[in-house]
């Protein structure tokens, strides 16, 4: 049964379609919906948690700002261990109520007579609707309103709202600014240090204010949150009296009472302002939140504000699905979640793009190659925003730098997991929960993160134009990681090619050979890809870039011909295995390993995600088996048209053609357990591609399903799939719609799924909105001219070319 409704009782279905309603109060649902339904807005973004609720084991208030890390040690397992987490930041939200002198109300702990939630995608707020009754028989009605401000990234709000339905009696509300917030969201690592926040500074200020002031305990980070609270009855402010609570240094919270008469409704609203040290421009982040707090509006003008600027937002990113109610939802669900992780106030905040958003702290809120999947969104839609966070990435080359060196490398070598500094944060232990052991990771020596940040570069440039960019910073990235990735390679006399050891895939399983002494493995396939490729993007950046800052930036990189001679060698010479039957071998090894027993282990432990923890609590181990948590082989497709695919291989002396990617999808998808979403988006594109039609679209629905229903199994509570979110997207315009970048043009090369009749869209390509209208028959392209240069954009739709002008409509029959 699904687990959240798609028809509401009134409105039209369009209206429908731009919603996720929940209908009853289900504790063990609490922490699905509490992610699914979070407000953000790039720069903070807070859980749809109750607002009444305390943490437990059924409510997890978290708040989130983008960049507020703080590293702590904990003794484990023999050994202190550094980990830096995104931290759950002061709760702001807590509001809650009581009739006489009998309980607080929470909804974990009343007697519900009706409870309803909806998150409304379009206009970026989130609803609820409870109705209650207490031991006594008083019944009463409660709606909240909530937002994470869209236009004001500072500010939060929420209106309260009380009707007493069957009685008139006195009711004591009480709210917090609470900042005794622990870092508890994710079960497995609660054996780890999360108490980051140390006391600071809380107090009142005018009638109707409190603050709370807090410090983290290592990066000595400032955060201050200011509230204001007043009660509207028939649209008349009530006069209250206010007292101000404090709970040592952590807690501050107001709380007055007021006689409630039957039939009435008492507006409560709650109005926040947060700020930090690390804010562009402030210094004080107490007094800004203060003088923010007292400029505001209330309520009503606040959401006025803020469903304007998700108005606008929405009109230019909205990707429109005709004939298939469940695509459009999820969809327009993934937009709203992947514009909540990073908006265009990303563009002041020197923050990178978390694989698991804002929404919980699993992985610990850091940043790893997740933003492949995502940046295309970004990258056609808030360029800007894009990049802001290839930015992240520029300003911390010099620990990349600092990294590649202590490791024997040249160039930048980017950390698999990113924080705050830009150093390697990936753990140095990881916890198995099967089997309660932990366990030595080794994931960091995942070293395609820096050439996924190559391509995104490169992406990037190719769709924005951008050449300011690709001068001042992007060449200097590229450039960098070209260089380490060249320093990676060794050549052998023996087969003259050029080869790497010591590194790991994405697929993760697999660490390093049976009975190896070191970790790591050799010629991981996915890897010499991607520095071949790095190193041909090296070589087209030359030719554009101008002469007097490519001579600059070659002198500051320290590259010189010789160098350069080297790296176009490697992109004739790197080592692929490739076997006789046309199948790529994943890494030098890997066709000795073991075959598994996947019927026998699917009976036993019907969810085989996680194979790698099922077979490690059997006491064996994934490195002796072709097993693979992911796409590893496969994501070179993904990334890639096949004719660039095709002729990189062929550069490198090794045939290839279609069926060849036919024999290898099918033989890595039967040996994949898809342990990460992302390997579904990758064999979803692949299966399309092949003209598996039925196997695509079965793909993708996991695919769409993945958060929404937790397919995982627990793992979406603890924060959205960024990367998943940004693929369903991907799919749709570069599969579906058949949008492909080249170097020179676009390409258009359309196939809807059978249940998709028309899409609808827009893409800012090269500086210019693209305005797509596209049917099972038609395509209509039209390009809006936003200056009053005249543009002209080159595109080739299935096997024919165009040049389309700006302000020219176009129309093509598929």
């Amino acid at each position: 049964m699904h687990q959240f409704e798609y028809r509401l009782v009134k409105g039209t279905m369009e209206n429908i379609l731009w919603k996720i309603v929940y209908k009853g109060f289900e504790p063990e649902q609490e922490g699905l919906r509490e992610t699914i339904c979070a407000l953000g807005n790039g720069y903070l973004c807070t859980r749809g948690a109750a607002v009444e609720a305390i943490p437990s084991e059924i409510h997890y208030p978290g708040t989130y700002i983008a960049g507020v890390y703080n590293r702590l040690p904990t003794h484990i397992a023999g050994r202190t261990i550094l980990n830096e987490d995104l931290i759950n930041c002061p709760n702001w939200m807590y509001l809650t109520f009581r009739i006489g002198d009998w309980e607080w109300f929470c909804p974990s702990s009343a007697k519900i007579l009706f409870y309803q939630q909806e998150l409304d995608m379009k206009q970026g707020f989130l609803y609820k609707k409870i109705r209650f009754q207490t031991h006594k028989g008083f019944r009463t009605r409660i709606e909240e309103k909530r937002i994470v401000n869209m236009a004001e990234p500072h500010l939060v709000a929420l209106k309260y709202s009380i009707t007493p339905e069957n009685y008139s009696n006195s009711i004591t509300v009480r709210t917090m600014l609470d900042g005794a917030m622990l870092n508890m969201n994710v079960e497995r690592y609660r054996q780890l240090s999360f108490t980051h926040w140390q006391p600071y500074n809380l107090g009142r200020f005018g009638e109707d204010g409190i603050y709370l002031c807090k410090k983290t305990s290592s990066s000595d980070i400032g955060v201050c949150e200011a509230a204001k609270l007043r009660i509207v009855c028939g649209n008349k402010q009530k006069n209250i009296s206010i007292e101000v609570l404090k709970h040592g240094k952590a807690v501050i919270g107001q709380e007055f009472r007021i006689f409630v008469e039957k039939g009435k409704t008492y507006d409560i609203e709650k109005i926040a302002a947060i700020y930090t040290t690390q804010d562009a421009g402030i210094k004080n982040p107490k007094t800004a939140a203060i003088k923010h707090l007292k400029n505001s509006k209330w309520f009503n003008q606040s959401l006025n504000i803020h469903i304007k600027a998700w108005a606008q937002l929405w009109d230019k990113i909205d990707l429109y699905i005709q004939g298939d109610a469940f695509s459009q939802k999820i969809l327009r669900l993934h937009i709203f979640h992947l514009l909540q992780t990073a908006s265009k106030h990303n563009v002041k905040i020197d923050a990178g793009f978390p694989a698991r958003g804002l929404h919980g702290e699993a992985y610990r809120g850091h940043i790893f190659w997740d933003e492949i999947f995502a940046m295309h969104f970004f990258d056609f839609n808030l360029p800007d925003t894009a990049k802001a966070l290839l930015m992240y990435r520029y300003r911390r080359l010099a620990q990349a730098r600092e990294y590649a060196k202590v490791n024997g490398y040249k160039g930048s070598m980017f950390p698999w997991q990113s924080g705050s500094e830009g150093t390697e944060e990936t753990q140095q232990i990881h916890l198995n929960p099967l089997s309660g052991k932990w366990g030595a990771d080794h994931s960091c020596l995942q070293r395609h993160i820096s050439f996924a940040i190559a391509y995104n570069v490169w992406r990037y440039y190719i769709i924005s134009g951008d050449i300011e960019f690709l001068i001042n910073y992007g060449a200097e990235l590229l450039f960098s990681i070209a260089h380490f990735g060249a320093s990676l390679t060794y050549y052998s006399n023996k087969d003259k090619r050029y080869h790497t050891k010591g590194l790991m895939g994405p697929d993760e399983f697999h660490e390093k050979l049976p009975n190896a002494e070191s970790a790591g493995l050799q010629d991981n396939t996915y890897t010499n890809f991607m520095i071949v490729l790095t190193l041909l993007y090296a070589e087209k950046m030359l030719k554009i870039i101008p002469e007097k800052n490519k001579i600059r930036l070659l002198k500051k990189l320290g590259i010189d011909q010789a160098e350069l001679k080297f790296w176009h060698k490697i992109t004739y010479r790197m080592k692929i295995i490739i076997n006789e039957q046309g199948i790529i071998s994943q890494f030098a090894g890997y066709f000795k390993l073991q075959e598994l027993d996947w019927a026998y282990y699917r009976k036993k432990y019907k969810n085989i995600h996680r194979l790698d923890r099922i077979l490690k609590a059997e006491g064996k181990s994934p490195d002796a088996y072709k097993v693979a948590k992911q796409a590893d082989v496969l994501m070179i497709f993904y990334l890639l048209p096949l004719s660039e695919v095709a002729d990189i291989l062929s550069n490198l002396g090794y045939k290839w053609n279609k069926n060849l990617l036919r024999k290898n999808y099918n033989y890595y998808v039967k040996r994949t357990s898809h342990g990460s979403t992302l390997s579904k988006v990758v064999h979803c594109y692949i299966a399309h591609i092949l003209r598996k039609k039925k196997e695509a679209w079965d793909w993708y629905r996991e695919v769409l399903e993945s958060d929404i229903y937790d397919t995982q199994g627990g793992t979406t509570p603890e924060g959205i799939h960024t990367g998943v979110m940004g693929g369903s997207i991907d799919i749709a315009l570069r599969a579906f719609a058949g949008v492909e970048i080249t170097d020179d043009y676009l390409k258009i090369t359309p196939k809807l799924p059978e249940c998709w009749n028309k899409m609808k869209f827009q893409l800012c390509y090269k500086g210019k909105l693209i305005n797509f209208k596209l049917s099972k028959s038609v395509l209509n392209i039209y390009i809006s001219q936003n200056n009053a240069e005249s543009f002209a954009i080159k595109f080739k739709i299935n096997s024919s070319f165009f040049t389309i002008k700006t302000n020219e409509s176009f129309k093509f029959s598929l």
